[in-house]
């Protein structure tokens, strides 16, 4: 018995951290980071886009 009560112990010390609710937080702010970022490159990337469009019309 005194195995189990030594292995419920440690597990509930180990459970009871924030380490699982600061990783959410982090998971969180990559994923809004990564939102960001694809929406940056699609409204650069059509106007560069349209910047290389009108270059090479004038161009040619």
């Amino acid at each position: 018995m005194l195995a189990y009560e030594y292995v419920s112990a440690w597990l509930q010390a180990r459970c009871r951290t924030d380490r699982g609710a600061s990783l959410v937080e982090y998971a969180l702010l990559v994923a809004l980071i990564a939102v960001v970022c694809i929406i940056a490159i699609t409204f650069l990337g059509r106007q560069a886009d349209e910047k290389f469009s009108s270059v090479g019309s004038a161009i040619g």
